[in-house]
Parts: structure tokens; C-alpha cells; sequence
């Protein structure tokens, strides 16, 4: 189910009944990955295997059946599932004769990448540019290697300053565009994919 609704709605929905405990080789490969590829990007194992048991799962699950499925305590599910609504990428949904909450993780790849950089260039690049901004107001010219100082740090905010500006365009085009724009990166680079 493509979610084209805010985040932090809370939707009804009828799912069928799979055991999601009985998973397949590649299933149980991809999210060990995904937990792996996690730690990698500084976010926590369980977090990423959630995520990835989710955007596998073709029903929403309960919380009870996420710990169950990957062998973690529920309230470390219930932890992950908060940073994993934070960010944007996964929502609780009623499934109709069942009390409890289910979630289900946003299914569109693209939509939930853009999600990911916006909220790293939120948490990530928007304070070390803030940080640069003051550091290069507060320098003392007076002090020995001011001139140094000021030279490299004026050169890593002109770096983030253009990946923002990148980001910002980027961030207005429709998918379909910055698909085309990959393919024709590649074809001017002279990869074939």
C-alpha cells in the first residue's frame, strides 16, 4: 500500500493472514543486511532489521510478531518502531478485528529515500553548517593560524552550501525527473547500467 498521506495518520485496514516467522533464505539475508548496512550509516541494527522485515512484509505486522519474527525484546521493537515513525518511513495502521496496532513501512523506494536524506540533512548537515557559520563569525584574526583556520572552514561550509543547494533542487523535482537525470549521469559518464 503506497502511502500518499501524512505520516502520523493512523488508517484501518483489512490484511491477510501470512506468518511472517517462516521466513524465506533471501528474506532472512536481506534483513541481516539491512541491519548491517545500518550500522554502517549510524543507525542502530534492530532499527534497520525492523525496517526491512516491515518493507518485505506484504501485511502490516503487530509489534509482538516483529519481536518474535527477529528474536528481540518487544520493548526494543516499540523503541525502533518510534525512530522509525521519527523519521517518516514507517506508520501504525488498524487491521479491522484486531485491538492492537499494526505497522506497515512505506513501500515506494524513492519516496522513502528522499524521506531519509531530508531528515540526515536535517539532523546532520543543517547544525555542522550552523556550527561552521559561527565558528567563522567568532574567529579571532588575532590568534596564531587564524588565516589557516579561516581558510579551511570557509572551504567545508562552501562544500555543504552546495550540497544543500543540490539538495534543494533536487528536493523539488519529481521522481520521474531525477530518474531520468541518473540515467543520463550514467550515459555522460560513460557507465552502462
Amino acid at each position: 500500500m503506497v502511502d500518499q498521506r501524512p505520516n502520523d495518520s493512523v488508517d484501518s485496514v483489512l490484511t491477510e493472514s501470512t506468518d511472517m516467522a517462516d521466513l524465506t533464505g533471501v528474506q532472512k539475508q536481506y534483513i541481516l543486511h539491512w541491519g548491517e548496512m545500518g550500522t554502517r550509516w549510524g543507525i542502530n541494527r534492530t532499527v534497520a532489521q525492523i525496517h526491512a522485515l516491515l518493507y518485505l512484509s506484504p501485511r502490516a505486522l503487530p509489534a509482538e510478531e516483529i519481536a518474535q519474527t527477529l528474536s528481540v525484546a518487544r520493548s526494543n521493537v516499540s523503541t525502533s518502531i518510534r525512530e522509525l515513525e521519527g523519521w517518516g518511513i514507517v506508520r501504525a495502521v488498524h487491521v479491522l478485528g484486531d485491538r492492537r496496532e499494526h505497522y506497515e513501512s512505506m513501500k515506494d523506494v524513492w519516496e522513502m529515500f528522499r524521506l531519509v536524506i531530508e531528515q540526515r540533512k536535517r539532523r546532520e548537515i543543517d547544525p555542522t553548517r550552523e556550527m561552521l557559520r559561527r565558528s567563522l563569525e567568532e574567529l579571532d584574526p588575532k590568534e596564531a593560524g587564524a588565516d589557516f583556520t579561516r581558510e579551511r572552514l570557509a572551504a567545508m561550509a562552501g562544500f555543504f552550501d552546495a550540497v544543500t543547494e543540490l539538495h534543494d533542487q533536487m528536493k523539488r523535482l519529481p521522481t520521474g525527473t531525477v530518474r531520468k537525470l541518473l540515467r543520463m549521469g550514467a550515459k555522460v559518464s560513460g557507465k552502462k547500467k
